[in-house]
């Protein structure tokens, strides 16, 4: 049996991440593919272990020419993921055409495709379950994602190999420092606090006081965990969430990264008001921008990966992040 490998987007944030977590494995027999324009992202690759690097302008067309020989899995991240990317064309070619064309070679290869797809398709839902009623993207890049899912849903009626999708919500944690703005709270965070000795956080907005916003932070290595867990798990196929499960508050990651730096300076944990009233915590006005645009409130609902039978116990905020910055910090 064949055990190549194939990750796109794999100098990115999560594809560099399944790399090394298939390489944890001694999975070595895999091809990498990304664009390195911004050639910056080369240095989540360079501790990794890979057979190839193909430039993803070539790939989808080689990849349908069958010429990468048998290929066991396709653990598709490469996209576009920049929810302000207002080029509607772009990200719909980037992100569902690209998206499409390897569906259809793994689909007529055999070849199982394990892909990214994002909470944004739920957008200003109040639930977050894998259900029609529940999707309303708020952006191109949420509908691009969505377009793709609803094609995979009608695709799985006679697939002979494993499609899985997931609903990645907010992932946070190594290998994200190329993301710019797109890169996690978690991340900038960390970084304002070590620059300038304070963290700054969304103020009021849509009925949540300041910071009080909440999403359902997922530390990257749970991404992974479940992304394997579905390669050993070969018959389940379908769209599903893959967050933790619990909404938290902003508040949460900035109260963590602050106490995480703290406790590594040799310093005693503040309690929130503690840190707010010393100016560690700061808030500021709500972007114009990102008015109507913005999901206030997320929660996966993990029954569908439950009930496939992935049990995997997925980190909370406080120890996601106390690693991440251990992990930061020790770089």
């Amino acid at each position: 049996m064949s055990h190549r490998f194939i990750v796109t987007g794999a100098a990115g944030f999560i594809g560099s991440n399944i790399v090394r977590g298939l390489n944890a494995r001694g999975i070595t027999d895999i091809i990498a593919v990304d664009n390195l324009t911004q050639a910056d992202k080369f240095r989540n690759l360079v501790d990794l272990r890979i057979s190839d690097y193909v430039d993803k302008t070539s790939f989808y067309e080689a990849f349908a020419q069958g010429r990468f020989g048998t290929v066991e899995a396709v653990f598709h991240e490469g996209a576009c993921s920049d929810t302000m990317q207002h080029d509607g064309r772009y990200m719909m070619d980037n992100n569902y055409a690209a998206s499409r064309s390897l569906l259809d070679a793994c689909l007529e290869q055999g070849t199982r495709l394990l892909y990214a797809s994002s909470a944004a398709t739920y957008g200003a839902s109040e639930r977050f379950a894998e259900l029609p009623e529940y999707e309303r993207p708020l952006n191109v890049y949420g509908y691009s994602k969505l377009l793709f899912d609803q094609l995979v849903r009608r695709r799985l009626h006679g697939a002979r190999s494993q499609v899985a999708g997931f609903r990645y919500f907010n992932v946070y944690g190594p290998g994200e420092q190329h993301k710019g703005r797109m890169a996690s709270v978690a991340w900038h965070h960390y970084n304002q606090f070590r620059d300038r000795g304070r963290v700054e956080l969304f103020g009021a907005y849509g009925g949540y006081g300041p910071g009080e916003q909440m999403r359902d932070f997922v530390f990257v290595d749970d991404v992974v965990a479940v992304n394997l867990w579905f390669l050993d798990n070969p018959r389940h196929s379908g769209v599903f969430n893959l967050g933790s499960g619990r909404a938290q508050p902003f508040n949460d990651i900035a109260h963590a990264v602050v106490n995480s730096l703290r406790a590594r300076a040799g310093q005693e944990a503040l309690s929130l008001r503690q840190m707010v009233d010393e100016k560690l915590v700061v808030y500021i006005d709500f972007p114009a921008a990102l008015h109507g645009k913005y999901q206030c409130y997320t929660q996966a609902e993990l029954h569908g990966l439950r009930s496939v039978g992935c049990d995997h116990a997925f980190a909370d905020v406080a120890h996601g992040v106390r690693s991440y910055v251990e992990r930061l910090a020790a770089a």
